[in-house]
């Protein structure tokens, strides 16, 4: 039986979730009949993540920044630095690359074309090596333990199976390479913030193709096979938007 102060949350967020739905109806109306998920695959969120890529890459600058410092560390002994981006999206991180990187970048859509050809135009400091269509679940067009690093960012929150992108992860990587993230995550449950998460994350969820508000990623990094893991929790000043609690961090084979 739930105390009456956890009952009351519960319903709180049941009623505050109905509302956000009576006000997002038509879109629900239009996932209903099977029209939403492909204009927003196609149109919507690809226009909206170009916009929304603006605002984050100011507010996460510095910590990408770090996170991407000690990249050139992971060299395969041949001196070459061989990198896999799983959902490349616009190609915001190319800027942090170290010159002289190998590139590969794979997506689920080929919708991001023209910003991705415009960030890469930008930086050609590093090697564009080919562009996968593919979901990071299921990268079996790349060879086993052929990787020196693996960079994932703002892609674990809207995938079905965080545990198959990190096996996956784990067998294009070659021992002693390394595996990148930086993701928004679920706030503490205590919190506010895990509050509002909850309410918005059926509706969120709907209009941003699959993105969870509440997922606790780091628990799935935790639990993988890596031999090291460096995680940290951090906050990203994103002003009234429910994604400001994030990790960032690697993990070593």
């Amino acid at each position: 039986m739930l105390c009456p102060t956890l009952a009351m949350r519960e319903a709180a967020i049941l009623f505050l979730r109905a509302c956000l739905a009576l006000l997002a109806l038509p879109i629900h109306i239009l996932a209903f009949v099977g029209l939403w998920q492909p204009f927003c695959r196609r149109v919507f969120f690809p226009s909206f993540y170009e916009r929304f890529s603006a605002l984050y890459e100011r507010k996460a600058k510095q910590q990408k920044q770090e996170l991407f410092r000690n990249l050139p560390d992971f060299r395969s002994p041949s001196g070459d630095l061989n990198l896999l981006e799983i959902g490349t999206g616009c190609g915001t991180n190319f800027q942090f690359y170290p010159p002289g990187c190998k590139v590969t970048c794979t997506d689920i859509s080929p919708s991001f074309q023209q910003s991705l050809l415009r960030n890469m135009g930008k930086n050609q400091h590093v090697s564009y090596e080919r562009f996968l269509v593919a979901a990071g679940e299921d990268l079996h067009q790349v060879p086993s333990a052929s990787l020196d690093a693996v960079v994932c960012t703002l892609v674990l929150c809207s995938v079905h199976n965080v545990n198959s992108i990190l096996k996956e992860a784990l067998r294009v990587l070659r021992p002693g390479g390394a595996f990148y993230f930086l993701e928004h995550v679920a706030a503490n449950r205590s919190s506010w913030k895990h509050f509002w998460q909850q309410v918005l994350h059926p509706t969120w969820n709907l209009i941003f193709d699959g993105c969870c508000l509440t997922k606790e990623t780091w628990k799935a990094l935790e639990e993988a096979s890596f031999s090291e893991l460096h995680l940290q929790h951090i906050t990203i000043e994103l002003h009234w938007m429910p994604i400001q609690p994030h990790i960032i961090g690697y993990a070593v084979k």
